[in-house]
């Protein structure tokens, strides 16, 4: 609990030295609603006030509650699919586009950063893709191959050089990119929460839509536990954590959840692991996490739920015991925080924008890629919502459709995540 008796979802959310913003009052009108206190609703909300709209954004909780505080705090370029599958999937038009303004996501995100002060333990130190085995170390071969003839800074790095730069021999090779890094992530959204006020956009915690309602004239009412708002559009930005708010919008997505561990501050007995502090995440089908925080903490995660508590559980062991496979010279270690959060799905690892009615829209489906993805979108909005052709947005705006084994995927990924911390726990 914080002095507020709040209790805190993460370590980030202890260790921001962001803090939460006070919350406004709703107004009677805006031009502009939005649903969700987190990167998509915040960069909305500042570049729209930026341009000039009257924008405010209405959170159920507290700033980051969802994702945006939960997240493992990697800055990365790029989504998951190689540059090659995006080109194919989104054509001559939509796929050069989208492949530029991902790799240039963490430019955007760290300029931002700076340009407001955003006081969230940023490193710019590139962050690296590990590869668990053969197989992986082929696939991460063909990403740098197509990423390097594009021109981006990115490096492969054979076995030694990784077991150097991660502090651990477990790995065959790695994926460096230079363009990338690593933040607080709680940290960085309430600082994007004080810049958009600073813009001019309100900002309501606590409150939470019951109902979109389509005005006869023009524009929506947006309607609360604690009244109603007029507004001449909306923007959802809820993602993984989208309820039943909009008929539907929930089923056009699987969640996942992906859970952390974080040791306490850790002496010169960890020095060796990663002692230029990028963040790393693996090619496993069940991936794993690792990265320092600023205070010299060790931060571990892997797919799927905490199960028991920090202190005991089937979690407490996986993390215990990975970490005693990848360091087996770093001793026991104690755990100060682990949480977990969801992640939305779709089904080809592409993100949506989803057009819902006039005037209604949500960018949706980040598929832990929500750092740069919120940001991204966030501007996008705001641009189109200012007269941007959706043309130029960095995907097509299309209709939500629901992705028939979403229940059912759901229900599978749950217990194959469980197996596999049963397994890695023994």
């Amino acid at each position: 609990m914080d002095r507020l008796g709040q209790e805190k979802i993460s370590l980030w959310d202890a260790t921001s030295e962001e803090v939460r913003p006070d919350p406004a009052d709703l107004p009677e009108s805006v031009d502009l609603a939005i649903v969700g206190g987190g990167y998509t609703g915040l960069s909305t909300a500042l570049h729209a006030a930026q341009a000039g709209l009257s924008a405010h954004v209405i959170e159920a909780n507290e700033i980051g509650h969802g994702g945006s505080g939960r997240n493992v705090g990697l800055v990365n370029a790029g989504v998951w699919m190689p540059p090659a599958q995006v080109r194919a999937a989104l054509g001559p038009d939509y796929g050069p586009r989208f492949l530029r303004r991902f790799a240039d996501g963490p430019a955007m995100v760290f300029d931002l950063i700076e340009r407001h002060q955003i006081r969230c333990e940023a490193t710019r130190a590139g962050t690296i893709h590990a590869a668990h085995a053969a197989a992986g170390l082929r696939d991460l071969e063909g990403r740098w191959r197509e990423w390097d003839a594009m021109g981006e800074p990115v490096e492969m790095l054979d076995a030694a050089q990784t077991a150097e730069a991660l502090g651990t021999d477990r790995y065959v090779g790695g994926l460096l990119d230079h363009r990338a890094g690593t933040v607080n992530p709680m940290g960085y959204v309430r600082g994007l929460a004080r810049a958009a006020r600073a813009a001019g956009a309100g900002l309501s915690t606590g409150v939470r839509v019951t109902g979109l309602h389509k005005q006869a004239g023009g524009g929506w009412r947006v309607e609360t536990d604690q009244g109603a708002v007029r507004a001449r559009a909306v923007v959802l930005g809820t993602n993984a954590y989208t309820d039943r708010l909009w008929p539907g919008l929930n089923a056009t997505f699987t969640t996942i959840h992906y859970f952390q561990f974080a040791t306490v501050p850790l002496g010169p007995e960890a020095d060796h692991i990663l002692p230029g502090r990028q963040g790393v995440w693996d090619t496993a089908p069940v991936m794993t996490s690792i990265r320092r925080d600023a205070r010299g903490r060790l931060i571990i995660g892997s797919m799927g739920r905490v199960i028991g508590s920090r202190e005991r559980g089937l979690s407490r062991r996986w993390a215990e015991r990975t970490l005693k496979r990848l360091y087996p010279g770093l001793g026991p270690v104690e755990f100060e925080e682990a949480w977990h959060g969801q992640i939305a799905m779709t089904p080809d690892h592409l993100p949506r924008i989803h057009v819902l009615d006039e005037g209604l829209y949500t960018p949706i489906g980040y598929n832990g890629r929500g750092i740069i993805t919120g940001t991204i979108f966030g501007q996008a909005m705001a641009d189109l919502l200012t007269g941007m052709d959706p043309a130029d947005l960095p995907l097509p705006v299309t209709d939500p459709a629901a992705v028939a084994t979403a229940p059912l995927m759901r229900r599978v990924y749950d217990l194959s995540f469980v197996a596999n911390q049963f397994l890695k726990g023994l």
